[in-house]
């Protein structure tokens, strides 16, 4: 019989025997592997194409003003300045930890896209949040939070870290979504786009190293559907 673990919503990660098949659960939570197959050239891939999707929101930005952006959306590029200096953050703890190439890829990818979102700040005149902070240490509290305990979960196994880059994918297309709704900037909304086409291209490369270890992922923050249409390429990240 075909062996098949899933990963779930549950208390902790537990490991069960139960004819001949293993189930991984994971915890619901707040708000690509190595060896050069198929798949780690899929993840370079989509850290190329991200770097250069991002390449326009990175340039010098022209001079412009506070002012035309309401309070809901200046916060909303600050809270996107921290998340995804998040997920950079945990993707470089994930590579020291497990040495896998798809966190070191992805954590390039990252890089940019904060560095696209700072770009916007700093063209807006707007404090950035993520200023002298190392590694780890975040100015909201959520996003605190948020790290550490994907940093701990993260730690305990390499299939639990691949379960925690997926989540990070997901909750970073739903906020992304959400922060779009927010402004009507157009400099803006093509970061936001290019974040969220990167975040597909992230998400179904920890989506094909599951599938590789026999894990089924159960999406957690945005719907099963979504999830889904994403892995499968019918979902545009444009429309």
């Amino acid at each position: 019989m075909t062996q098949r673990r899933h990963l779930l919503r549950r208390s902790d990660f537990l490991k069960a025997a139960a004819g001949g098949a293993t189930t991984l659960l994971m915890t619901p939570l707040l708000s690509a592997c190595g060896g050069g197959d198929g798949a780690m050239t899929a993840a370079a891939v989509a850290g190329r194409g991200a770097r250069e999707a991002l390449a326009a929101s990175t340039a010098p930005p022209a001079a412009t003003d506070a002012t035309v952006l309401t309070a809901e959306a200046i916060a909303a590029m600050r809270f996107m300045r921290e998340e995804e200096k998040l997920a950079h953050d945990v993707y470089v703890a994930m590579d020291a930890r497990w040495g896998a190439a798809i966190f070191r890829n992805i954590a390039s990818s990252e890089t940019e896209h904060t560095q696209a979102v700072l770009a916007r700040l700093v063209a807006y005149g707007i404090d950035d949040p993520a200023a002298g902070r190392a590694p780890g240490e975040f100015e909201n509290a959520d996003l605190q939070a948020l790290y550490d305990t994907l940093l701990e979960r993260g730690t305990a196994s390499l299939e639990a870290a691949l379960g925690v880059g997926a989540y990070i994918e997901e909750t970073d297309v739903r906020d992304i979504r959400a922060k779009m709704a927010l402004t009507d900037e157009a400099d803006v909304l093509q970061v936001y786009q290019n974040l969220l086409c990167g975040s597909y291209k992230h998400l179904q490369a920890f989506n094909r190293q599951l599938a590789r270890l026999g894990i089924s992922y159960v999406a957690q923050t945005i719907s099963q559907d979504e999830w889904d249409a994403i892995v499968a390429g019918t979902a545009s990240c444009t429309s």
